[in-house]
């Protein structure tokens, strides 16, 4: 490894913090640039108001990753507590189980309409779809029309504002990958403890998982606090607006730009990004490639925010959340923040409600005000019958920017045409992440891809592909764990089975 090695990671999210801890542990100079000028741990930040905690979105800390376990466990391992797992679906004024226990389900639905969807289950396994391209029809074709209709339909259409027929299968398979109704069937017979998940644990049928006491924003301060003791800079308020890429001298400039609009100028050997890929393109140099920007531009993000509501605590569900499966009001899930751990909230006799309304960015629920927003979720809470509407005492407002990247019919061809030339003509380029891949995963998939990113960067090669890590930090192609099998010259990278990167690229050793 070369002398006083220099990285720059973009963005203080689960990628760019496990990067630039690992880094910082080795010695390495790191440079972690983030544009919010208060929180780091991006979507798995946790935001406070009057001493109230709470998460953006909600995270359970659970990974079939040894070492992504055991980083937590390095990190916070005192602070985390074991949490039992309990959400379901509101549909019809009943909460329902999920994940789907057929028998709960059956019961609830009545005679009638149980017939029909055990009778569409019998239909769709009978006559399944060879090869399902889209959400509605990967679903339909393991549970059923009408299941689908019920349980999956109109939560996912009010996520993603679009059509289930206009998803990509893709997002399902990752989602509620391993999962049948026969295996849901077996494991309501069957429980099993799986608060340490192993390579044959269905990620959607875990019971238990960790937590830190103070919610995941407390994980990522922990490892702020060693990268800063270890030498690393994490600069907030930060926006990255130029990479210029030198390669004679194969090194970076980066150009960082202040919430005052002053500028900072630092020169890296090698570029971490988590930043929204289509973001990326836009302030790279020399410009990619009409071909890619072209590309990029049309990769889209669905954006999302929480209404934060102070209730009297009534004990009236203690789910960590719940799916609201009911078209008649806007919010898609409802978040129980004590039920996530009891510290999140200053006083035992209140609670903290999370109201999670997904939109775009710019249309007219992100642009109402916090006092329109806030009445919303009041209304629509009462109207639930989840809370009482003197028990509601106060509200806030949280907005996340790129929540999601949509996975519509043409994400992969844009994606891999990105990737291709980026990885060609960027050798010192490491895209991790979330929004960095524009892949939607968990924050142990976002991990591992920073994981290995650094591997990659100590051995002074891409001995690892972190295209293919899918969010169970598993090889696509094979099941096999990534961590235990690196690259050869034969490989190839891939999303949804489309070829990334070149065979000359893999073999391109990085300045190291």
């Amino acid at each position: 490894m070369k002398p006083n090695l220099s990285v720059v990671c973009i963005g203080a999210g689960p990628a760019g913090l496990t990067a630039a801890y690992l880094l910082a542990k080795q010695g390495i100079l790191v440079t972690v640039l983030e544009q919010d000028p208060e929180y780091i741990g991006g979507i798995s930040r946790t935001a406070t108001y009057k001493g109230f905690l709470f998460d953006i979105g909600g995270h359970r800390f659970f990974s079939k990753s040894t070492e992504v376990n055991d980083l937590w466990s390095e990190l916070l391992d005192s602070d985390f507590l074991e949490r039992p797992r309990k959400s379901r679906i509101y549909y019809r004024n009943k909460l329902f189980d999920y994940p789907i226990r057929a028998f709960d389900a059956l019961s609830k639905l009545g005679p009638v309409e149980a017939l029909r969807c055990v009778l569409s289950y019998a239909k769709a396994q009978l006559w399944r779809q060879p090869e399902a391209k889209t959400f509605e029809q990967w679903v339909t074709s393991r549970f059923g029309r009408r299941l689908f209709e019920i349980f999956f339909k109109t939560y996912t259409e009010k996520v993603w504002g679009m059509k289930c027929s206009e998803i990509s299968a893709d997002w399902a398979a990752q989602r509620i990958k391993g999962l049948s109704l026969m295996t849901a069937i077996w494991h309501a017979l069957l429980p099993q403890k799986t608060d340490r998940p192993s390579a044959e644990t269905i990620k959607t049928l875990l019971t238990t998982f960790r937590y830190p006491r103070r919610g995941p924003g407390m994980l990522w301060e922990e490892a702020a606090r060693r990268i800063r003791q270890n030498g690393g800079q994490i600069l907030l308020g930060r926006r990255a607006t130029s990479l210029q890429w030198d390669a004679a001298s194969e090194c970076w400039t980066v150009i960082a730009r202040t919430q005052s609009g002053s500028e900072q100028k630092i020169r890296c050997d090698h570029l971490i990004s988590s930043m929204p890929l289509r973001e990326l393109v836009g302030v790279l140099g020399p410009a990619p490639s009409r071909d890619a920007a072209d590309a990029a531009g049309g990769l889209r993000y669905r954006d999302f925010l929480t209404v934060a509501l102070i209730v009297k605590d009534r004990n009236l569900f203690d789910d960590n959340w719940i799916y609201i499966h009911d078209p008649s009001v806007k919010v898609g899930r409802i978040q129980n923040f004590k039920s996530w751990s009891p510290e999140m909230v200053p006083d035992a006799d209140l609670n903290c409600y999370g109201l999670e309304y997904f939109c775009f960015e710019g249309d007219g629920l992100w642009t109402s005000s916090d006092a329109d927003l806030v009445r919303l979720a009041r209304d629509e809470l009462v109207a639930l019958g989840l809370a009482d509407p003197d028990d509601i005492i106060d509200g806030t407002v949280v907005r996340q920017q790129k929540a999601y990247p949509v996975y519509d019919a043409d994400y992969q061809n844009r994606v891999s045409a990105i990737a291709s030339e980026l990885e060609m003509d960027f050798p010192a380029l490491h895209m991790v992440g979330r929004n960095g891949m524009h892949k939607y995963n968990n924050q142990d998939h976002a991990m591992m891809t920073a994981m290995l990113t650094v591997k990659n960067i100590v051995a002074g090669r891409r001995a690892f592909d972190v295209w293919r890590v899918n969010q169970d930090a598993e090889y696509h192609e094979d099941g096999e764990a990534i961590a235990q099998r690196p690259l050869d010259e034969h490989s190839s990278s891939a999303v949804g089975g489309e070829r990334l990167v070149p065979a000359a690229v893999m073999g391109h050793r990085l300045r190291a």
